[in-house]
C-alpha cells in the first residue's frame, strides 16, 4: 500500500529552443505586469553573452531591468544581501534568475527577502520561509543542479559551511528551458553537471523517508534521459538533441529530489564547495563512488531497479560501474588530491558532514562520523 504523499512543483514549465530570446513575450504571465525587473546572473554567463538576447528582448519590449551579474559560486550571504540591496534601490518588481545553480539559488532568495517581511537567518532548514515574493522566473544555463523547478537554496554561511533553505515560496512562477542556452558549455561542466544531475536522481529514488511514485516516475525518466545523452553532449557540444535531453533530465531530477530530498552524497560534497570552492557537480561526482558502495547494503534492490532501468549489469554493481565507467570517459578528477584537498583535511570535513541534520536522515543507510571518515579516505 502507498503510504500518503504530497508532491509540488513549479506552476509552469517552458521547453523550448530559442526561448529565451523572446523572454519578454514568454514570461509575460509569470511577471504578472512588472515593469522593473532584477535580472541576476554571474560575470561568466554575461561576459560569454549568453544572457544578450534575453536582456535585448526584456527592454525592447519597455521593462526596465537591473542586472546583478557579481554572484559567485556557492553564493555567500554577503552577496544575497548586496543583491537584495541593489534590488530594492532599484524598485524591482520581479526576479529572473539566469545562469546554473548559484544565479538560481540567488535569484530565489533575493525574491523571498525583497519584502523585508523576514531575515536571511530565520529561513535556514526545512518550510521556514514566511515572507512574500514577487514574481520570481528561473531559466538554466547548464544542465546539473535542476535549480530552476526545486524549492532548495543552498548558501555559503561564516567561512566555509553550506547551509540549506528548503521552503515552497522558493518554488519560481515559470521555468524555462532553453537548450540553445546550453550548446557553448564546454566538456567538463557539462560532464560534472550532469552527473551531479544524475546524483539528484538516483538520490530521489533511493530517500529512505520521501520516496513517493511521482519522484521515483521522475527520478527514473531523468536518469534514462541523462544516462542516453551525457557522453554525446560531452564529446559534441553542439548537439542539439542531446543538449535538450540533458536539460530535460536535469529538470525531471530536480523535480524529483525537491519532493524527495538528496542525502549523503550531497552531504559530503558540501565541505568541498564550502571550504576548497569546488564546483558543486564536481563535488558530487568525485564523493558519488564511495557513497554508493556504503549505501549498497541498504540500498540493494533499489540500486538494482535502477541497473535494469537503464541496461546496466544487474544489480548495485551495476549502476555502481556504469556512474565509475561515465566519470573515466568524461575526464572529470576522480580523487580529493587532484583537487589539492589532503588526508588532514578529513576531519573538519567529516565533522561539517556529520552535523548536516537536513541530509543525512534521507541516506538509505546510517552515516556517523567514522564511516564519513573511510568515505573521505577511500578517495584521497
Amino acid at each position: 500500500m502507498t503510504s500518503a504523499f504530497t508532491f509540488t512543483t513549479v506552476p509552469k514549465i517552458l521547453f523550448e529552443p530559442g526561448a529565451a530570446a523572446d523572454l519578454a513575450k514568454t514570461a509575460a504571465p509569470a511577471l504578472k505586469g512588472a515593469k522593473r525587473v532584477l535580472f541576476v546572473t554571474d560575470a561568466g554567463v554575461k561576459g560569454a553573452g549568453l544572457a544578450d538576447g534575453a536582456l535585448a528582448g526584456l527592454k525592447e519590449a519597455g521593462l526596465a531591468v537591473h542586472v546583478y551579474d557579481k554572484v559567485i559560486a556557492d553564493p555567500p550571504e554577503s552577496v544575497i544581501h548586496e543583491a537584495v540591496a541593489e534590488a530594492r534601490e532599484f524598485g524591482a518588481q520581479a526576479v529572473i534568475g539566469f545562469g546554473g545553480g548559484s544565479p538560481m539559488d540567488t535569484a530565489k532568495v533575493v525574491a523571498v527577502l525583497l519584502s523585508g517581511e523576514q531575515d536571511l537567518a530565520s529561513m535556514y532548514g526545512v518550510q521556514q520561509v514566511r515572507a512574500s515574493r514577487p514574481p520570481l522566473i528561473l531559466l538554466p544555463t547548464t544542465s546539473g543542479t535542476g535549480s530552476e523547478v526545486t524549492n532548495v537554496a543552498v548558501l555559503t554561511t561564516g567561512a566555509t559551511s553550506k547551509r540549506g533553505i528548503a521552503a515552497d515560496p522558493l518554488y519560481a512562477d515559470m521555468a524555462i528551458l532553453d537548450p540553445d542556452l546550453t550548446l557553448g558549455l564546454p566538456r567538463h561542466p557539462t560532464a560534472y553537471t550532469g552527473i551531479d544531475a544524475m546524483v539528484h536522481a538516483i538520490e530521489a529514488f533511493t530517500n529512505r523517508r520521501a520516496k513517493n511514485p511521482v519522484s521515483d516516475a521522475l527520478a527514473l525518466a531523468a536518469l534514462k534521459k541523462l544516462h542516453g545523452s551525457i557522453l554525446k553532449a560531452c564529446e559534441d557540444g553542439s548537439d542539439a538533441e542531446a543538449r535538450g535531453d540533458m536539460l530535460l533530465g536535469a529538470m525531471l531530477a530536480g523535480q524529483a529530489f525537491s519532493n524527495s530530498p538528496c542525502a549523503g552524497v550531497h552531504a559530503m560534497a558540501y565541505p568541498l564547495g564550502g571550504m576548497f570552492h569546488v564546483p558543486h557537480g564536481l563535488s558530487n561526482a568525485v564523493v558519488l563512488p564511495p557513497v554508493l558502495r556504503f549505501n549498497a547494503s541498504e540500498a540493494e534492490p533499489l540500486y538494482a531497479e535502477i541497473s535494469a532501468h537503464l541496461g546496466l549489469k544487474p544489480g548495485s554493481a551495476g549502476l555502481i560501474g556504469e556512474m565509475d565507467r561515465i566519470a573515466e570517459a568524461v575526464g572529470i578528477e576522480r580523487t580529493l588530491s587532484q583537487l589539492g584537498i589532503s588526508h588532514n583535511d578529513v576531519p573538519a570535513m567529516a565533522e561539517d558532514v556529520a552535523a548536516n541534520d537536513r541530509l543525512l536522515p534521507n541516506n538509505p543507510r546510517e552515516m556517523g562520523y567514522d564511516a564519513i571518515v573511510a568515505m573521505y579516505e577511500e578517495i584521497l
